[in-house]
């Protein structure tokens, strides 16, 4: 052990030193020996450490969300090469070189904390084993054994025989339920930091082999904490739940601040900025504006929820402009599901429902009795039924004459293949 601690001793004597400072801190207000001012000092010592792995978290987001957009260009190289591993590889090189995207920078915070989580578990091992390590001497190893977090001491394990739990002033059945506790505090915050980033932050419109490996590393991380956690030294405990605490909240920002395109936290953040920005008619924050702007930028790429925010605001009259502000404008164009910009065209006028011949006829009887019951006194009076006048007054030409029957018995209808009316008889033949 003592040359494995030696091996870290360039992170071990850093660590060991943060510790001891915040120690003397916490020290004069709970007293020097108390499990609250050990733990509080690990708390400090991870918040410190995550504090400083801000820009890599903030590049690690850049990165997943790279690699998810990636992923449809993946596949597609994924499906021609799929018998040509080494044609593959060079593809998948060349395509991560024109993105400018490195799949390893997601990894980089949790390869970042890396040394600082060995160095801590070698200095608690020192504890436990009453062994100086680091800045830590005697005086402050002693005042390290006696610290107590819930009745469990701060370098026992749920592996530790009921001997060595004694030793350090305890008994074993609070160090196993206390690092119980602890261990399914630890994993429970896991698997719902990683529940919540794969039902909420990542792009439903895209099913590609990236989402079903991270569905499985929401089960696999929690078993594996729950696995490894039983020999952690409960000051190891402390270290590891408060950084996922801080992982679950830091990601909880993130997602209802800057959440993944395509995503349910989109829609949602886009709902809410959409009332906002009505409300106010403009953008107030520099993230705001940042996120119109990368909207607005996109053009046709849009997805439905940044194609339903732009329409949300042209329909009260706002536009969006390519720096991220929204101002008033007179544009009723309205982007269609494909990206198209359309404007609305005046209403058809409605055609009237087509009437049948009884209808028509009935309309035109009704609409000629209107007339003639509204023409001047002067005027005739037209009406559709039969005249008045009696029969003897009308004028002899009128009466229709019979028309006389043709002579010669020839028949009144010509025969098939003839003209009709008198036919003129036929010259005799010469002979």
């Amino acid at each position: 052990m003592d040359t494995i601690a030696s091996l870290f001793s360039f992170i071990t004597t850093p660590v060991s030193w943060v510790i001891v400072q915040f120690h003397s801190v916490y020290g004069k207000v709970f007293g020097p020996d108390t499990g609250w001012a050990w733990g509080l000092s690990i708390v400090s010592l991870v918040i410190l450490i995550r504090i400083c792995l801000i820009p890599l978290f903030v590049k690690q987001i850049k990165a997943t969300r790279a690699m998810q957009t990636l992923q449809p260009e993946m596949k597609k190289i994924q499906e021609r090469y799929k018998n040509d591993k080494q044609r593959q590889s060079e593809e998948m090189m060349k395509l991560y070189k024109e993105s400018g995207t490195n799949p390893l920078s997601s990894c980089l915070p949790i390869l970042a904390q890396s040394p600082f989580f060995f160095a801590l578990y070698h200095v608690l091992n020192g504890i436990a084993t009453g062994s100086t390590i680091g800045v830590i001497n005697d005086s402050l190893l002693a005042s390290a054994r006696k610290a107590h977090i819930f009745g469990a001491p701060l370098a026992a394990k749920f592996t530790d025989s009921s001997s060595k739990v004694e030793a350090l002033g305890a008994t074993l059945t609070d160090v196993r339920v206390v690092t119980a506790i602890m261990i399914v505090m630890m994993s429970a915050s896991q698997f719902y930091t990683q529940r919540q980033l794969m039902t909420k932050n990542v792009d439903t419109t895209v099913k590609t082999p990236f989402m079903q490996q991270q569905k499985m590393l929401m089960y696999v991380f929690p078993v594996m904490f729950a696995i490894f956690g039983i020999n952690f030294p409960v000051g190891v405990l402390v270290y590891w739940l408060t950084t996922n605490v801080w992982t679950m909240g830091q990601q909880m920002y993130v997602i209802h601040n800057n959440p993944t395109p395509g995503s349910k936290a989109q829609a949602a953040y886009l709902e809410r900025l959409t009332k906002h920005v009505t409300h106010h008619e403009k953008t107030r924050s520099r993230g705001e504006r940042a996120i119109v702007k990368a909207i607005v930028s996109k053009g046709r790429d849009r997805n439905e929820f940044e194609r339903k925010f732009i329409n949300s605001l042209t329909k009260v009259g706002l536009v969006a402009q390519p720096d991220g502000t929204v101002v008033k404008g007179e544009s009723t164009a309205v982007e269609s599901e494909d990206g198209t910009t359309t404007t609305p065209a005046t209403p058809r006028r409605q055609q009237p429902k087509r009437q049948t011949k009884a209808q028509r006829q009935s309309a035109a009887a009704k609409a000629a009795d209107d007339s003639a019951e509204n023409a001047p006194d002067d005027e005739p009076k037209t009406s559709l039924s039969k005249s008045d006048e009696p029969e003897d007054a009308k004028p002899a030409t009128a009466a229709k004459k019979p028309a006389p029957k043709p002579a010669g018995g020839t028949r009144s209808k010509a025969q098939s293949g003839q003209r009709k009316g008198p036919q003129r008889p036929k010259s005799p033949s010469k002979k």
